[in-house]
C-alpha cells in the first residue's frame, strides 16, 4: 500500500486547489497507465456513476446539506482508495513527473575552477 502519496490536508507549500487538481491529474494519470490494475482502475469510475446515479443513500431533497456531503464522501473514499492501493512506485513515478522533481545527486564544484568569458557579438563587430 502507498503510503502518504498525497496528504489528506495540504501542505503549507501547496493550497487546498493546486492539491486538488494536482490529485485529478495523477488519478488521470494513473487511470491511463497499463501497470495500474484494470479491475482498480474500477473504482474511481464507479464513485463518479454514483455522483451522477439516480440511486442515492441519502437523498439531497430531504436533506439537502448531508444529501451533497454523502456525494462528495463517495468520490473522496473512491479517490483516495485508488491511490493508496496502486502500486508505490507507479504513483511516485507519476508524482515526480506532476510535480517535476528532476531525481540528482548534490556535488562540489571545484575550487579552481576557472571561468573564460567568450567576446560578444559586439565585441567581435568592433574589432572588425
Amino acid at each position: 500500500m502507498a503510503k502518504n502519496n498525497l496528504a489528506l490536508i495540504p501542505s503549507e507549500k501547496i493550497g487546498l486547489m493546486q492539491e486538488l487538481v494536482l490529485r485529478i491529474k495523477l488519478i488521470l494519470r494513473l487511470m491511463g497507465d497499463r501497470r495500474v490494475n484494470f479491475f482498480l482502475k474500477l473504482l474511481p469510475l464507479a464513485s463518479l456513476a454514483y455522483l451522477f446515479s439516480p440511486v442515492d443513500l441519502l437523498s439531497g431533497v430531504t436533506l439537502p446539506i448531508i444529501g451533497a456531503l454523502d456525494d462528495a464522501a463517495v468520490l473522496w473514499m473512491g479517490a483516495s482508495l485508488f491511490v493508496a492501493l496502486c502500486p508505490e512506485e507507479v504513483v511516485q513515478e507519476h508524482l515526480d513527473k506532476l510535480q517535476k522533481v528532476i531525481p540528482a545527486t548534490w556535488r562540489e564544484v571545484p575550487p579552481k575552477t576557472e571561468i573564460i568569458e567568450a567576446p560578444s557579438q559586439k565585441d567581435k563587430e568592433q574589432t572588425h
